[in-house]
């Protein structure tokens, strides 16, 4: 099988059920983004120890990832058809993991953060940002054509637990992170 098609070069692509779209179409730069946060972990995974156990939350998301790219491909009037399904926990699977993580860390979260920090801690805080991105991608298409809630619930999800993972690597590291300025609104509810 070749790796090209030539199908691509006018500027369109095939999406599930076989109709071509624009490249610029919303829902192949939703998917576009997601695709770059799926590498992005990639990269995240390739910087950690092989036994570190971030790497088996994050091929989770990983596979996670490819069926949401799936579903995206997938307009709403056919997405029945799609036999890729998403787990229906994966919101609550972050959602875990952040809580567990939150619990382990010595310090609590009373800040905005700078992103940097560890090389590890930085590519989770680029990965969130790519997250966030494509919430914003996902939501721009559900105004034309039904995303799935889970979908939209996870991938928000998705951020926050990126956002946890990377100060849970400082904490891991005994690095403190670069505060700029404490939670206005956790002071307001005092």
């Amino acid at each position: 099988m070749r790796i090209y098609t030539k199908g691509g070069d006018k500027g369109t692509t095939g999406i599930f059920g076989g109709s071509r779209v624009d490249k610029d179409d919303i829902r192949i730069e939703a998917n576009g983004t997601l695709d770059e946060l799926n590498a992005t972990l990639g990269v995240i995974r390739a910087l950690l120890d092989e036994k570190d156990e971030q790497q088996e939350i994050l091929a989770y998301i990983q596979r996670a990832l490819m069926v949401v790219m799936s579903q995206v491909a997938t307009p709403s009037n056919i997405r029945e058809q799609n036999p890729n399904i998403l787990p229906e926990d994966i919101d609550q699977y972050c959602e875990q993991q952040i809580d567990r993580m939150n619990s382990e860390m010595q310090h609590p979260s009373t800040h905005f953060i700078l992103p940097g920090g560890t090389l590890i801690s930085a590519q989770c805080h680029v990965a969130r940002t790519i997250a966030r991105r494509a919430e914003r991608r996902l939501c721009t298409l559900n105004k034309t054509d039904e995303v799935p809630p889970l979908i939209l619930r996870f991938v928000n999800r998705l951020s926050d637990l990126l956002f946890t993972m990377a100060r849970r690597e400082m904490d891991q590291q005994g690095a403190e992170e670069e505060r700029w300025q404490a939670f206005l609104y956790k002071k307001k509810n005092k």
